[in-house]
């Protein structure tokens, strides 16, 4: 049988079930990724599990969103981790050395494996031909300790592209177009698998905005095949030796197809407030601009950096605009330093920041109110900035570099000016000194915590019979950035549940700590519409409103990693069989499901009472028999110590 990409992926790390599109199948995982803003969660939840070392072949812990130190607690959980990953034996990247998933690429990805990462863009190491996956903390703890991955065998969605891309455009446009053909929901429940000759003319970091935006999608995860391209960029990173070819057999079939012709690609911009609010640039140009930001991990390379320093060399930027210059790693800002690129930016007049995530997770860097902010970032949710209304449009370097000369939103093909070229060179400069190896005798390092780093909650098991009332009732794509949102002062308290639940849904309303906390020995249930949960995959968007007294999640349909991260906290996620049915409830009905202990294990349809409006409407569970004894347990680590005990 001739095979695509994805299917030699899964196949060689297949450990139970079989690859028919929905069947929940395991996979055998190689490496795990984890960044501050979740890892700490996951290092508490893998100590909980009182096991000594790690079983994967490599688990890497990375210290790039929460740099920004205004007070003890980042500062207090840089040094948990730190010691964290000398005790179980991950690599630790020091603060200011990069953001995860480029650094992963460079140092750490290797085609053929299967990476497990507690962040939803983990999918950029699709790029190298690896399958790469996003997922819940807890998820990549009990990866970490040996077990496999569950998770519904996705569509594999066949891309070709074709030709190449014409100047003035680059990668983004590319997910940007899938964007506007798609929407932000169009991946679910798919793996989307790149080929054909126009693959050819991407290089390894292209493909890193593709398939990191792939997530943008709601796509399980992106992949592109590991060709010569990806042996001469290991080979750049001094790892030429850990390459191996892998391909799709000719002929080889695919669940869907689509194809996009890269030379016919236009300058794309995603309008405010989704990734999926796509419009070619020529439609919004002439819009007065506040801020032009450049890189995070969707637009990670060093040749996003250098087109800007070439476009915008001697010249300079608006006098209304900031041009906040985001560096990736440590390594691309050495490299643009050694070109004499980094000098062409100060020039300019570009604010140079630290490397890690920033302004993109909200860490700073947030626009003036009511300004329009372009940005190379994944996302642009509302208030993701850091800014409650911002304006936000996400555009390639192109776009947003020539936008600062000008002030405004400009389409880059009516500059008058050539095209520049960039060519990476083939020896770059190379510096690992903040990374820190496994410590071979970790087993005697005793972890310090400080007063902020609290024991995780615990919860008990699904109750028989759930009757509360609803806390909120929400229409579609609401994000997990408005279920638990990010920023310097939230996520500071991302190893404290009890303090950062204080902030769950304040962007949908502010008063409802508040009101979940009058209820919280009794409980209460959210209904949200479709794409519930979509961005990001921190699992504090389920730990909080269950610390709270969340039982039940009902939803037209739910992101992936949110649904999964529901279940793994006990935390009952339900979908409208008739999604109409959304229409009849309304905020405070008490609604009542009742002999659930029973009915969820023979049945995946329920009877939801609406006691309010005295009215019965059927809702369905999709969970495997493994997840129906998770949430009967009430959560997956309620799970695992009752198989240990």
């Amino acid at each position: 049988m001739k095979k695509n990409v994805t299917q030699k992926l899964i196949e060689s790390h297949l450990v139970e079930g079989t690859m028919n599109p929905g069947e929940e199948i395991g996979i055998k995982i190689d490496q795990t990724l984890t960044q501050d803003a979740t890892g700490t969660v996951v290092m508490l939840e893998f100590e909980a599990m009182n096991i000594p070392r790690i079983k994967t072949e490599l688990s890497a812990q990375y210290v790039d969103h929460n740099l920004l130190q205004i007070d003890f607690k980042n500062a207090d959980d840089h040094i948990f981790l730190r010691d964290a990953c000398k005790k179980f034996g991950l690599w630790y990247s020091r603060p200011g050395n990069g953001i995860s998933h480029p650094v992963h690429m460079e140092r750490f990805g290797v085609p053929g494996k299967i990476l497990l990462g507690s962040d939803s863009h983990t999918p950029s190491g699709g790029a190298l031909g690896m399958l790469a996956i996003g997922a819940g903390g807890l998820d990549v703890a009990t990866a970490m300790a040996g077990e496999p991955f569950y998770v519904k065998m996705p569509k594999v969605w066949g891309v070709k592209l074709i030709h190449a891309l014409p100047d003035w455009t680059s990668a983004k446009d590319i997910i940007l177009e899938m964007l506007r053909r798609h929407g932000v929901d169009g991946g679910f429940g798919k793996i989307i698998e790149y080929y054909g000759p126009g693959v050819d003319s991407l290089s390894p970091m292209d493909r890193h905005v593709i398939t990191n935006m792939g997530a943008e999608l709601g796509a399980t995860t992106s992949v592109f095949p590991s060709d010569d391209k990806v042996r001469q960029f290991l080979k750049s990173q001094g790892r030429e030796d850990c390459w191996v070819e892998i391909k799709a057999d000719d002929g080889a079939a695919y669940d869907l197809y689509d194809e996009i012709d890269l030379s016919k690609i236009v300058p794309l911009i995603a309008c405010p407030s989704s990734p999926g609010n796509v419009v070619p640039v020529s439609e919004v140009a002439g819009k007065k601009i506040y801020q032009s930001y450049i890189g995070s991990s969707a637009n990670p390379g060093l040749r996003d950096f250098a087109i800007v320093a070439l476009i915008t060399e001697g010249k300079k930027v608006h006098d209304h605009v900031s041009l906040d210059i985001n560096p990736s790693t440590r390594q691309v800002i050495e490299n643009l330093i050694h070109l004499g690129l980094m000098e062409k930016l100060i020039q300019t007049g570009a604010r140079v920041h630290q490397a890690g995530c920033n302004g993109c997770i909200g860490m700073g860097q947030a626009p003036a109110t009511g300004k329009i902010s372009l940005r190379t970032v994944p996302r642009n949710f509302p208030g993701r900035s850091g800014t409650i209304g911002d304006q936000v449009y996400l555009c390639s370097p192109e776009t947003a570099a020539v936008s600062a000369l000008t002030g405004v939103i400009t389409d880059p093909r009516t500059m008058d000016m050539p095209y520049p070229r960039f060519t990476e060179p083939q020896k770059l400069q190379l510096n690992t000194a903040m990374l820190i190896p496994p410590d071979p005798n970790g087993g005697s390092i005793d972890i310090e915590k400080g007063p902020n780093i609290k024991p995780l909650p615990e919860s008990g098991p699904l109750p028989d019979t759930i009757q509360a009332p609803v806390l909120l009732k929400m229409g579609d794509n609401i994000s997990t950035d408005e279920i638990m949102p990010a920023g310097a002062h939230i996520l500071s308290f991302r190893s404290n549940i009890p303090e950062i639940s204080k902030f769950s849904f304040s962007r949908v309303d502010k008063a409802f700590y508040d009101r979940a906390l009058a209820l919280k020995d009794k409980g209460f249930i959210v209904v949200g519409g479709d794409n519930y949960g979509q961005g990001s995959s921190r699992e504090h968007a389920a730990l909080g409103p269950r610390y709270l007294g969340l039982q039940a999640a009902i939803a037209k349909s739910f992101a992936r990693i949110h649904w999964q991260n529901l279940v793994n906290f006990g935390i009952l996620p339900l979908t409208f069989t008739d999604p109409s049915d959304w229409e009849k409830i309304q905020k405070d009905d008490v609604l009542c499901l009742s002999d659930l202990r029973e009915k969820i294990n023979i049945s995946s349809e329920l009877a939801l009472e609406n006691k309010t409006r005295n009215l019965t409407i059927t809702v369905r569970h999709s969970l495997s028999p493994r997840q129906v004894d998770m949430i009967l347990a009430g959560g997956k680590i309620n799970y695992i110590k009752g198989k240990q005990g």
